[in-house]
Formats: C-alpha cells, structure tokens, sequence
C-alpha cells in the first residue's frame, strides 16, 4: 500500500517564519503534500484571535476547528493541552526550530525535523493552559 497524501500545517508569524507557540498561532501556511512529490503549499488559515488552539480547545464547547483538518501541524513550541486535544482529533502537532516554514515539512518528511523549544508555561497563560 502507498502512503497516503497528507496536510501539513505550520503556525507561522508576521514575518512568514515559523511561529513560536502553536496555541496562541493565528496564521497556519498548509502544506498538501502528494506521496514522491514535493511539498505544495495549499491554503494560509487566517484564525481570529478566539479562534486559535489555546483560546478553542478550552471553550465550552470545542467542536471542529479547521486546523482538526489537517495530518500533522508543525510549530515552534507547543503545551502538552494543545497537544493532546490535537492528538485526540487525529492530528499530530510536532514542534521544531526550523525557521523557515517549507524547510521545516521537508524536514518533516525525510525524518529530520530539529526539536523545537520547551513550552513556556508562564509565558503561555491564561484560562484553562493546564492540562485536564
């Protein structure tokens, strides 16, 4: 069996680079990505501001976000929250310090992606940041 195409998502931050924390992202470059090809970017979600992962999975009701859409998404750090919630929707979030956003799938996909930072809890905040 061939493997599958796949969406790949990277948060992504004012300047184009990969953003910092994936919970707080507003802006998501999307990858579609064809089994032998190279990486083809799709599609940029444009989140507002209660609408990113931090802000989402903690309302009262979290339903489909348009990120539950995609295969993997890729940040620069993110919480052991969003992780989860992603993971439960069939997402896997991967961090990296890859800057560049295409450099960091490609990575991704020969199995060499860098690590990404430690998720800074204090810095992060708010409502519901910690983990049920």
């Amino acid at each position: 069996m061939s493997e599958p195409r796949r969406l790949i998502a990277v948060a992504i931050d004012r300047h184009g680079q990969v953003a910092g924390h994936a919970g707080r992202a507003q802006r998501w470059r999307v990858f579609d990505v064809w089994p032998g090809e190279a990486p083809d970017e799709a599609y940029t979600l444009e989140l507002a501001e209660h609408a990113c992962l931090h802000e989402w999975h903690v309302c009262a009701q979290p339903e489909r976000h348009p990120l539950h859409a995609v295969d993997v998404a890729i940040a620069g750090s993110a919480g052991d929250g969003v992780i989860r919630r992603l993971g439960e929707r069939g997402v896997r979030l991967l961090t990296t310090g890859e800057s560049d956003p295409e450099r960091a799938v490609k990575a991704y996909l020969a199995d060499a992606l860098p690590p990404g930072q430690p998720h800074d809890e204090h810095a992060c905040g708010g409502a519901g940041h910690q983990v049920a």
